[in-house]
C-alpha cells in the first residue's frame, strides 16, 4: 500500500502513487463530511515532488477552493479566456495567441489545476521554434493563470516557473540568406530593359522591404530630389527617408511616370500592394526571373542583405548605414545619430 502522510484530520493529505506516471505525489482534501462525521474527500492533483505538492495543499487550506468546478480543462480555461480576451485586442494579437495555444496541443484535455510547471516546461522544450515565438507563448501562459488563479480553478501561477531564457540565441527558422554577387547583379543588369529587372535593381539599391516597396505611393516619391518616404514599416526605425541611388535613378523615375497607379510599383496594368502583394509579385515576376537567370531558389530580402553588404564593403559610416535600412542601431551612437541629412545619404548610397 502507497505510504500516507499522517496529518490532522481535515487538513488533507499526500500519497506517494506507485506507478510511472511523471507526477506521482497525489494531493486529497477534504470538502466535507456525511451524515456519520465521515471525511468527503476529492483529489486535488498530482504532483512531481513532495516539495510541489506540500506547496499545492498548503495553498488550499490557506484559501479553499471549489475543486469540483476545478475540473475545468486547459482547453476550457482557453476557451473561457478568449471569450472574454479576444474583442479587446488587434486581429495580430489574436492570430500571435492562437499560434501560441496550438502549441499547447499536449495539454488541452488536462485539468487545469493538475497541470505543473514541468508539464508547461514540456510545451516549451518541445516547441521548435525561436525565442520571441516562445515568448509570446509564454505570454499567453500568464494569461491563462491570471485568468483562472483569482477564479480558483487552480491554486497557483506556474507559468511564471517557465524557463524560455535557455532558448534565446536559438532561430530554427533563420534563412541563410547570401548577397548576391557582383556577376549576378550584373546578369540582372543585362536585363534591365524589364520591369522586373528594373524593380530587383531598385531593391538592391535601396535596401527596401519589399513590403516597403510595394506598398509605395508615388506621393511619398521625390524623384527630383532623389529620396522617397517610408512613412509605413514594420519597426519604428523604418519611418525613415531612402536615398534613390544615382545607378537606379532611371528606373525610379520610370515608374513614376507611369499613369496607371497610384502606387509606384506597376507592371502589366497590376500592383502589389496589401497583404496578398508579396505573393503575387514573387509568384508572378520575382521567381520566373530567378529561373530565367539559372539563380535557384533566392529570396526576396536577399535584395536587402545585398544592400547591407554592398554598404559596408564600401566603408560607408554604420549609422549612415543604420539610417538608410531602417535598422534599430546596434550601438549608442548609432541609435542617437538621427539628424543625418539626406544629401549625406544620398551620397553613401551612391558610391555602392
Amino acid at each position: 500500500m502507497p505510504k500516507m502522510m499522517r496529518r490532522k484530520n481535515g487538513t488533507g493529505s499526500i500519497t506517494k502513487v506507485k506507478d510511472n506516471r511523471r507526477n506521482r505525489y497525489k494531493v486529497c482534501v477534504t470538502t466535507g463530511w456525511d451524515n456519520t462525521g465521515k471525511q468527503l474527500r476529492k483529489i486535488l492533483g498530482y504532483y512531481r515532488t513532495m516539495d510541489e505538492a506540500t506547496v499545492a495543499l498548503a495553498n488550499y487550506n490557506a484559501n479553499p477552493y471549489d475543486i469540483t468546478g476545478g475540473r475545468a480543462t486547459f482547453k476550457d480555461v482557453y476557451e473561457r479566456w478568449s471569450e472574454q480576451k479576444y474583442p479587446t485586442v488587434s486581429d495580430s494579437n489574436v492570430k500571435g495567441y492562437t499560434a501560441a495555444y496550438k502549441r499547447c496541443a499536449a495539454l488541452y484535455n488536462k485539468p487545469f489545476k493538475d497541470i505543473g510547471v514541468d508539464d508547461l516546461q514540456y510545451i516549451v522544450d518541445r516547441a521548435d521554434c525561436n525565442y520571441p515565438t516562445l515568448r509570446k507563448l509564454k505570454v499567453l501562459l500568464s494569461q491563462l493563470y491570471s485568468y483562472a488563479v483569482p477564479r480558483k480553478l487552480t491554486d497557483r501561477d506556474y507559468s511564471e516557473a517557465v524557463d524560455i531564457q535557455r532558448y534565446k540565441n536559438r532561430n530554427p527558422n533563420k534563412k541563410n540568406r547570401r548577397a548576391f554577387t557582383s556577376d549576378e547583379i550584373s546578369k540582372i543588369k543585362a536585363l534591365d530593359s524589364t520591369d522586373v529587372a528594373k524593380s530587383v535593381l531598385m531593391l538592391i539599391y535601396s535596401g527596401l522591404r519589399i513590403s516597403e516597396f510595394t506598398n509605395l505611393k508615388k506621393e511619398n516619391c521625390h524623384i527630383e530630389e532623389r529620396y522617397i518616404d517610408i512613412i509605413a514599416s514594420k519597426t519604428e526605425n523604418g519611418i525613415r527617408k531612402v536615398p534613390i541611388a544615382e545607378k537606379t535613378y532611371a528606373f525610379w523615375k520610370y515608374f513614376y511616370g507611369k499613369p496607371d497607379s497610384e502606387y509606384l510599383l506597376s507592371m502589366d496594368g497590376r500592383c502589389f500592394n496589401g497583404s496578398k502583394g508579396y505573393t503575387a509579385y514573387k509568384d508572378t515576376y520575382w521567381l520566373p526571373l530567378m529561373e530565367t537567370l539559372e539563380f535557384g531558389k533566392r529570396d526576396i530580402h536577399e535584395t536587402r542583405h545585398t544592400c547591407s553588404t554592398l554598404l559596408y564593403g564600401a566603408e560607408i559610416y554604420p549609422a549612415k548605414i543604420t539610417r538608410i535600412l531602417g535598422h534599430t542601431g546596434k550601438t549608442t551612437a548609432e541609435n542617437v545619430y538621427t539628424h543625418l541629412d539626406i544629401r549625406e545619404l544620398i551620397e553613401a548610397i551612391n558610391k555602392i
